[in-house]
């Protein structure tokens, strides 16, 4: 909470709609080498810049606004969000930008995270998305102090996903990242309401905690992977959360049960997990997610013969454990190119290297946050 109060929320308000465009267009750039051709952002506040630059990447994006209408800690630019406020601008949004750029935009419904959430705000923004056919993205139930905010605060016996789940938001359009602390019952409670979870491996081993990925997919959950955002990873690269992945729900075991299993995530479930689950994942499977005829062409070329991945003798094996970004040489998102022979051709990737360094160093002067002055790169 320390670093969401004193880092994360100064510097998220701080930030315009061209820094959120160009934020964007940075973020795209590595997901694009990493070989993303579709993503789904978990929310910013300026969905229109972001728009504006998903556009230009060419990838496909399922976006939302961050919504909060409670919680402690706000920066005073978000204190005074109403609940009407939070649902109206969201609406506004769907109309002006979801299913533009040729259909590769979605606009979807966003929630922070239920500890900056009324039931209010939870229920109306479940109707809404329902009404309107288009998915919710939630932080949900990250760390163990949540589901003991949503007993204090709720006056009730129970945490996070049970009170959704009571609450009727527990459905088939809701993408529910992290989801570490659950038990046995909200497991099947997420498996009934045909709900999508979003595993991010790096971000959880940071500050959350195991997810207990292999149960959730034993009970049938559509588990897909993430990288969450930059903050909370350092890095954008779906290739490295395959490989962490799958290593970490195999040593899970052994915190567990006592016992590893060498058999748990293997190399076929984690290549699923990032191709038709998480299409699944963003309500896109009649579409993407798979190489089959009547699907839009979304494909990358994986150049295996470098020092990384040869010898090849177990493709998906190699897929999962040896490969790097640096093998991924070219991906295609709706039939054309966006990327060919590691040079990406629809937008300048020094040009917005170079402004990002400056917006961001502006950012931390509105925000007023000091890094430490450890060491210079020039």
């Amino acid at each position: 909470m320390t670093w969401l109060h004193k880092r994360i929320w100064p510097y998220e308000s701080n930030m315009t709609e061209e820094d959120s465009y160009l934020s964007t267009l940075l973020c795209g750039i590595e997901l694009i080498h990493s070989g993303v051709s579709c993503f789904a952002e978990a929310g910013g506040q300026h969905v229109s810049g972001m728009a504006k630059a998903v556009e230009l990447l060419g990838i496909r994006g399922c976006l939302t606004q961050s919504t909060m209408d409670s919680g402690h800690g706000l920066p005073s630019n978000w204190s005074n969000l109403s609940t009407d406020y939070c649902l109206e601008t969201q609406k506004s949004l769907y109309r002006k930008h979801h299913n533009t750029a040729n259909g590769l935009i979605r606009v979807w419904f966003g929630l922070r995270q239920i500890m900056n959430a009324t039931d209010r705000l939870l229920i109306e923004t479940r109707d809404i998305a329902k009404e309107l056919k288009t998915g919710i993205h939630m932080h949900v139930a990250e760390v163990a102090y949540e589901n003991e905010h949503v007993m204090k605060t709720r006056e009730v016996n129970h945490g996070t996903v049970t009170h959704l789940q009571k609450l009727g938001l527990l459905r088939d359009n809701l993408l529910a990242a992290h989801t570490v602390w659950v038990n046995e019952t909200e497991i099947d409670f997420l498996s009934k309401a045909g709900v999508k979870v979003s595993h991010c491996p790096a971000a959880a081993m940071r500050m959350l905690g195991f997810a207990p990925i292999k149960e959730m997919i034993n009970s049938g959950v559509c588990v897909s992977l993430g990288t969450d955002g930059a903050p909370s990873n350092n890095r954008m690269s779906i290739v490295d959360e395959m490989y962490l992945a799958s290593l970490i729900n195999k040593g899970r075991g052994a915190l567990v049960d006592g016992v590893t299993c060498p058999t748990v995530l293997p190399a076929e479930t984690i290549l699923q997990m990032v191709t038709i689950n998480g299409a699944k994942s963003v309500l896109w499977d009649n579409e993407i997610g798979s190489l089959e005829v009547g699907k839009k062409a979304d494909l990358i070329i994986v150049n295996p013969f470098t020092w990384s991945m040869v010898p090849v003798h177990d493709s998906i094996s190699s897929l999962v454990y040896c490969m790097r970004t640096e093998n991924i040489d070219s991906l295609m998102c709706n039939g054309r190119w966006i990327m060919k022979d590691h040079k990406i051709l629809t937008v300048d990737e020094e040009e917005i290297i170079s402004k990002s360094i400056e917006a961001s160093a502006e950012i931390l002067k509105r925000a007023g946050i000091e890094i430490p002055n450890r060491m210079c790169f020039l």
